[in-house]
């Protein structure tokens, strides 16, 4: 059998790792954004939330999130709960994503002039109208190039969910070594695999980043 012909066979279960690595990392990314607005929230308004925020935004930068990963999966079972692996990934990648994410928009919202919200006040927008009708949109625009960035250091860094038996790309690339006997080739494979995936989310970011300056005043 050829080369291209092995690559062929293992097109199939590349496929479905591919999806199942593309599908957790979205869902942990959208789930740590939205999980980073929250812990700006609770910044800004609480200063002693706050301190307690800082504590966990250093703990997920600052530790492998395979350390993280693997603690989320072991430790409901020591309180006899048992954590289905991929919600185990999911928030793993999800707090982790959170943890950075919420470093990445602080630096948006500080961006912000205070007389854009003192005007928003003024006008009788509540305090959640103003977070997501006036801060949140401008954020995103300003942090767009480091929120994608993260993102793909996501989509990486999911490689770990593969030591609690979630079939994503580099499970599938170990199985498939286990059977072929062709470490350099399967790996290899895996390697254009994650980076056909960040290569999408590069795109994205241009694009997204190419719509927003059309739309913003000359």
């Amino acid at each position: 059998m050829t080369l291209i012909e092995r690559l062929v066979d293992y097109l199939p279960s590349i496929g479905n790792g591919m999806l199942t690595t593309a599908g957790l990392s979205i869902v942990a990314i959208v789930l740590g954004f939205l999980a980073a607005i929250g812990l700006h929230v609770v910044r800004s308004r609480n200063p002693w939330l706050a301190t307690l925020v800082r504590i966990y935004v250093s703990f997920f930068r600052g530790t492998p999130i395979l350390v993280q990963l693997l603690m989320l999966f072991y430790l409901p079972a020591a309180f006899a709960i048992n954590l289905k692996p991929e919600l185990a990934a999911i928030t793993a990648l999800a707090l982790n994503s959170a943890a950075f994410q919420s470093e990445i928009l602080r630096a948006g919202f500080s961006a912000i002039p205070t007389a854009q919200i003192e005007a928003a006040r003024v006008f009788g927008l509540s305090p959640r109208q103003i977070l997501w009708h006036i801060q949140v949109p401008q954020v995103v625009r300003i942090t767009l190039p480091s929120l994608m960035s993260e993102s793909i250091d996501i989509i990486k860094g999911s490689a770990v969910i593969s030591v609690i038996a979630i079939a994503d790309l580099m499970r599938v690339g170990k199985q498939l070594v286990a059977v072929s006997y062709r470490p350099l080739e399967v790996y290899l494979s895996i390697a254009c695999a994650y980076l056909l995936l960040t290569t999408v989310i590069a795109l994205l970011a241009t694009a997204l980043a190419r719509r927003f300056n059309s739309g913003s005043p000359a």
